[in-house]
C-alpha cells in the first residue's frame, strides 16, 4: 500500500518542463491593503520556525541555539546531543520541520552544518520535543562530499504526504571553490554528488522509495532533482505541486517548480553571471533542462516560501509568497489553477526577511535576519 501511495505521489510530481523562452522579472510593484505587526523578537539572526501540535513556535538560531515562543516572549530551548555546529559565514543550525504524524514526544527534524573550514557539510539529525527540551538527537543523515569554505549548505526541509522528506543541499560554493576537482558549482550536474540537489529521505534518514534517479548507474539513491545552486525556500501548494526559491549570483534569483527527476541546469542553465568577472553563467535556457517559473533580476535574496490558503486576505489565497533578504521584502506570487505564474507584487518590509510561513491560524508569518531577530504578522491594514 505504500509503494502504492509513494508512485502515485511521485507520478504526480513527473511534469514535463515549459518550453515557453521566460523573460526574468524585476521588482513588482506594491502590494495594498496590509500591514506588519511586531510579535516578538531577540533570536540571533534566525533561520527556520516551525509550529508544534500544540500551537507554540521553534525557531532555530543560526548561532546554534533554538527557540520557542510562548504568547510573546521567545525562551531558550535546552538541546542534548546536537552536534557540534560549524556556525561560520552562511553555516550555522537552519531550518526545522516538525513530524506531521506526532501529538506528544514531538519528532523535531533540523539541518545544520557540520564540521570545519576545511572540511564541512550539511547534516540532518532527528530529536524529541517533550515540551521543555530537545532531547535523544542523532545524526541521520549527512550530506557527501565534504566541501571547503563557508557557503551554500541550502537548505530548507519539506515533508510530504507519505511522511518522506525533502531536503535541499547547496552546490558547495562560488569560484574558485573546489570539490573533487572540480568547480564546487559543477557538483550541481553530478549525480555521484548531494551538491546542488533535493533530497527525498524517509524519516529515518534513509534514500525514499522509488525516487526517481535511483535506477540510473552512478546516481546517487537520495536525489530527487539537481542542478540547483542554493535553495533557501521550499513548499507544497493545495494541489501537491513543490516549489522551491534559490539563490543565483549576481542576477537570477529563481522560482522553480520541483519535478522529480528533473536537471534545473545550474551552472549550464542560469540568469546569473559570474561575481569576479561579471561575465554570464551558462544560458537562460538550455534543451531538456527545467526552466524556472521566475527569474528575478536584480536577485532579492530569495529565502523562505509559504503557501497561503487564510482567510485573513482573501484575494491572496493560492499565492506563493517568497521572502527576500536583500530585497528586505516578501513577494507575492500569483498563480492559476495549472501552476503558471499571473501577477507579482511585492510587501516592503525594510529589514532582511529570512523566513515565511503560514500559521496555524492562517495569518502569514516572517522572521528578520538581525542580530535581535523579529518575528512579525502580515495581517489587513
Amino acid at each position: 500500500m505504500l509503494r502504492t501511495t509513494v508512485a502515485a505521489c511521485l507520478a504526480s510530481l513527473l511534469i514535463a518542463p515549459a518550453s515557453a523562452a521566460l523573460q526574468p522579472s524585476d521588482a513588482p510593484p506594491a502590494a495594498k491593503g496590509w500591514r506588519a505587526v511586531p510579535i516578538a523578537d531577540g533570536v540571533n539572526h534566525p533561520w527556520g520556525m516551525a509550529w508544534l501540535p500544540d500551537g507554540r513556535l521553534l525557531v532555530t538560531s543560526k548561532s546554534g541555539t533554538l527557540h520557542l515562543l510562548s504568547g510573546k516572549k521567545f525562551s531558550a530551548v535546552p538541546m542534548e546531543g546536537l552536534p557540534s555546529v560549524f556556525a561560520s559565514g552562511q553555516g550555522g543550525l537552519l531550518d526545522i520541520a516538525v513530524h506531521p504524524a506526532d501529538k506528544r514526544n514531538v519528532r523535531v527534524y533540523m539541518t545544520l552544518s557540520t564540521g570545519t573550514a576545511n572540511a564541512n557539510r550539511t547534516t540532518l539529525v532527528q530529536g524529541i520535543f517533550d515540551g521543555k527540551k530537545l532531547h535523544s538527537i542523532k545524526t541521520l543523515f549527512q550530506v557527501q562530499p565534504d566541501k571547503s569554505g563557508t557557503e551554500h549548505f541550502g537548505s530548507r526541509l519539506l515533508f510530504m504526504p507519505d511522511n518522506t522528506l525533502l531536503m535541499s543541499i547547496g552546490d558547495g560554493g562560488n569560484p574558485p571553490r573546489q570539490i573533487g576537482g572540480m568547480l564546487a558549482r559543477d557538483q550541481a550536474q553530478n549525480l555521484g554528488s548531494h551538491q546542488g540537489s533535493i533530497l527525498r529521505l524517509t524519516d529515518t534518514g534513509k534514500p525514499a522509495a522509488a525516487n526517481p534517479l535511483a535506477a540510473r548507474p552512478g546516481a546517487l539513491p537520495e536525489i530527487f532533482s539537481y542542478g540547483h545552486r542554493n535553495i533557501q525556500g521550499m513548499v507544497r501548494d493545495a494541489a501537491g505541486r513543490i516549489w522551491a526559491t534559490e539563490h543565483g549570483p549576481r542576477g537570477g534569483d529563481e522560482l522553480n517548480l520541483v519535478q522529480g527527476g528533473q536537471n534545473y541546469g545550474w551552472p549550464l542553465q542560469s540568469f546569473g553571471a559570474d561575481y569576479r568577472t561579471a561575465e554570464p553563467i551558462g544560458k537562460p535556457e538550455v534543451p531538456g533542462m527545467t526552466a524556472p517559473k521566475i527569474a528575478w533580476v536584480p536577485s532579492p535574496g530569495a529565502s523562505g516560501l509559504a503557501y497561503y490558503t487564510g482567510s485573513h486576505f482573501p484575494q491572496w489565497r493560492g499565492s506563493l509568497f517568497s521572502g527576500g533578504l536583500a530585497s528586505m521584502d516578501v513577494r507575492r506570487i500569483a498563480l492559476d489553477k495549472g501552476g503558471n505564474v499571473l501577477t507579482q507584487e511585492r510587501l516592503a518590509i525594510g529589514q532582511r526577511v529570512r523566513d515565511v510561513r503560514q500559521g496555524p491560524d492562517g495569518h502569514l508569518y516572517l522572521i528578520t535576519d538581525e542580530a535581535n531577530g523579529r518575528l512579525m504578522r502580515i495581517v489587513p491594514e
